[in-house]
C-alpha cells in the first residue's frame, strides 16, 4: 500500500513562509502526478498545486507567485513552498499521488496563518 506523509505545517504570522514536504513510499515517477490540496473547515477541498511526472506544474489562481512545488526523486519527495501567507492559506494540506485513477492520500499537515 503506497504511504504518503505530509510534515512542516504549523502557525506563521501573514507574510511568512513555511515549507511543506510530501514523502512517498514509493517511486514518485510511477505516480501519474503528485498533487497538494487543501481544505478549510466549511470550504470544499481545492487543489494548490501539482506536479506531473514529466514535471509541468499546475497552480490555483490564488497562489500562483506565492507558492512553489518542486520534488526530489532520490528522496521521493515532494516539496510546497508557500510564501507571503494570508490567512487565506490556513487550511489542512494534503499530499495525493494517483496511478490513473487510483489515489492515494496522506493524512494531512495543519497551516494556520495568524493575522
Amino acid at each position: 500500500q503506497v504511504q504518503l506523509v505530509e510534515s512542516g505545517g504549523g502557525l506563521v504570522q501573514a507574510g511568512g513562509s513555511l515549507s511543506l514536504s510530501c514523502a512517498v513510499s514509493e517511486n514518485i515517477f510511477k505516480f501519474n502526478a503528485v498533487t497538494w490540496y487543501r481544505q478549510a473547515p466549511g470550504n470544499e477541498r481545492e487543489l494548490v498545486a501539482r506536479i506531473n511526472v514529466g514535471g509541468t506544474r499546475t497552480y490555483a489562481d490564488s497562489v500562483k507567485g506565492r507558492f512553489t512545488i518542486s520534488r526530489d526523486g532520490a528522496a521521493n519527495t515532494v516539496y510546497l513552498q508557500m510564501n507571503s501567507l494570508a490567512s487565506e492559506d490556513s487550511a489542512r494540506y494534503y499530499c495525493t499521488a494517483n496511478i490513473f485513477s487510483r489515489q492515494f492520500w496522506g493524512p494531512g499537515t495543519q497551516v494556520t496563518v495568524s493575522s
